[in-house]
């Protein structure tokens, strides 16, 4: 197994010591690619025939794929390609695959000094030997991986440009940056970098004209003007600063002892996104939904199987995937190490609001030894439209009148989860189990249900005058825009507040914009190991 290195940057490549291994024809050659985008997790043999004849395959797909897996195993071995319900499994070491070994080097490079951290970006690049799946350019299969693979490239060489202007060589990147800015009109990071090139070397003029010119670009093809952060570069070439910063620098000193000063202060409400890629896979996968599962979304996902297979069978199929101990993110166990520095300073308890489904975050407040509430929004029966309160001990009840629901809940006696999209329920009675997941949920969501009024008078207080602290959006998590909606109408927020993402694009940095709310951009884990640090100094 250890002999084999499989390749999709480029043409799809199998190699050994001994040179290339012959495949066969194209869709066992498509076979293989699907296996190595889902290395090391089962794929349906359901999925497999339907990305490789189509919606209307004919009789003989079953019989034909088994051939082609037998084929298969003959080149790469069985305990390679295995059976696994209800498909094949590629087992393979992830080294053994050029896609993970470059985002290795990615994550490797990322601390590392300007000079080491171009080389190991370069190798990345090199891995590239041509479009990524070149051969299936046209599949739909395809399409979502190779778009991935695409953005992965420009991150790659976002990084490693950034590194070469860090190292003092400005002017070598500028005809290379002129060209990317050229293929990429519209992605900021690329025109940053251009101006800071020139710049550094000596021509200013013309890095203020890269400004203008992204501006009438960005004005013509989307109606919106260039970021806060192009902006203040622009000034700043303006006024001839000197020492001006690459675009990887992390946020400011003064950002981080503001947010620490707010959440010591017990008025910060973190609002925390989830992933939900691998849940939309593995939903698409368990029933068969007709279409690549990595490139739908949950809601049309499950929309899907609540149509074709009914709402019992979605929500034991979403119960039986969320249920797992999901392991904390850093994140999570940062927050759930507050409540003693609350307490010390006799100030309340956090309200945590969330969008995810699982029990992550209450793991890690149970690990920290803290107890919580849950408030949880139902989605579904005769109690649709409310939310439910969870205690400590794990008695639930309706929250009838949101009104007069006061003494109930006090963020002065322990921490409260409020779930937006509901929960995943750990019990065997599941009473208050309840998922805004299908596109009728979120159109119910949006417009029937007032979840302002619906949320506990209390919270609806606390949300009325904190700041917000939005970690895990990006644009295309439109169900936060509903959030946003049905809670705070189309207003700017009322107190200051910032929303982390790593790479934001233009549309994204005028949607926070024009929410008053500074954008930060930096890497969660990275963002939770530097706010950790800060609230340690400020204990």
């Amino acid at each position: 197994m250890e002999g084999f290195q499989f390749s999709l940057l480029g043409p799809l490549e199998v190699r050994t010591e001994g040179g290339p291994v012959q495949l066969g024809g194209p869709k066992q050659r498509a076979l293989l690619a699907l296996l190595l985008v889902d290395a090391g997790r089962a794929v349906s043999t359901d999925r497999l025939i339907d990305a490789l004849w189509g919606e209307d395959p004919p009789r003989t797909a079953p019989t034909s794929l088994q051939n082609f897996v037998s084929q298969l195993r003959k080149q790469l071995g069985a305990d390679l390609l295995v059976t696994k319900p209800p498909g094949y499994l590629l087992r393979i070491d992830p080294n053994q695959l050029d896609v993970n070994r470059a985002q290795a080097l990615l994550a490797g490079a990322r601390d590392a000094p300007p000079e080491e951290r171009a080389a190991k970006l370069r190798e990345a690049i090199a891995m590239w030997r041509g479009p990524p799946m070149e051969e299936f350019g046209f599949e739909a299969f395809a399409q979502s991986e190779i778009a991935r693979l695409g953005e992965l490239r420009l991150s790659l060489l976002e990084e490693r440009i950034e590194a070469d202007i860090e190292a003092g060589r400005a002017g070598e990147v500028v005809g290379e940056l002129e060209a990317l800015v050229g293929e990429q009109p519209l992605r900021e990071r690329f025109r940053e970098q251009l101006m800071l090139a020139l710049y550094r070397a000596g021509r200013q003029a013309e890095a203020l004209e890269a400004f203008q010119e992204g501006r009438r670009v960005l004005v013509e093809e989307l109606g919106i003007d260039p970021s806060p952060r192009l902006q203040q570069l622009h000034g700043a070439i303006l006024r001839q600063e000197v020492g001006l910063e690459p675009a990887r620098a992390a946020p400011a000193q003064d950002h981080f002892d503001e947010v620490v000063r707010t959440i010591l202060e017990g008025r910060n409400v973190p609002v925390l996104g989830t992933d939900v890629a691998a849940l939309t896979a593995s939903l698409a996968q368990r029933f068969g939904y007709p279409g690549d599962g990595g490139a739908a979304s949950l809601p049309r996902v499950a929309q899907y199987v609540a149509v074709m297979k009914g709402s019992g069978p979605l929500y034991d199929g979403l119960h039986e995937l969320l249920e797992a101990d999901l392991a904390p993110t850093p994140l999570h166990r940062l927050f759930a190490s507050l409540p003693p520095l609350l307490r010390e300073r006799g100030v309340p308890h956090q309200l945590l609001v969330t969008t995810g489904y699982d029990t992550a975050l209450e793991r890690a407040f149970e690990d920290a030894g803290e107890t919580f509430d849950i408030v949880s929004y139902l989605a579904a029966g005769r109690n649709r439209g409310r939310f439910c309160h969870i205690t400590p001990d794990g008695t639930g009840r309706l929250i009838e009148e949101p009104n007069t629901y006061a003494t109930e809940l006090s963020l002065e006696r322990n921490t409260v989860i409020l779930k937006l999209h509901g929960q995943v329920e750990r019990t065997p009675a599941r009473e208050w189990e309840s998922f805004v997941v299908t596109e009728d949920d979120y159109i119910d969501y949006l417009a029937q249900t007032d979840v302002a009024a619906a949320v506990p008078v209390s919270l609806a207080a606390t949300l009325r005058r904190s700041h917000f602290l939005f970690l895990g959006y990006t644009m295309a998590d439109w169900n936060l825009r509903v959030v946003l909606h049905r809670l705070w109408g189309d207003q700017p927020l009322s107190y200051r507040s910032w929303a982390v993402q790593p790479e934001p694009k233009p549309l994204e940095r005028e949607f926070w914009r024009r929410r008053d709310v500074e954008v930060v951009e930096l890497g969660f884990e990275e963002y939770a190991e530097t706010l950790g640090r800060f609230v340690a100094a400020g204990t």
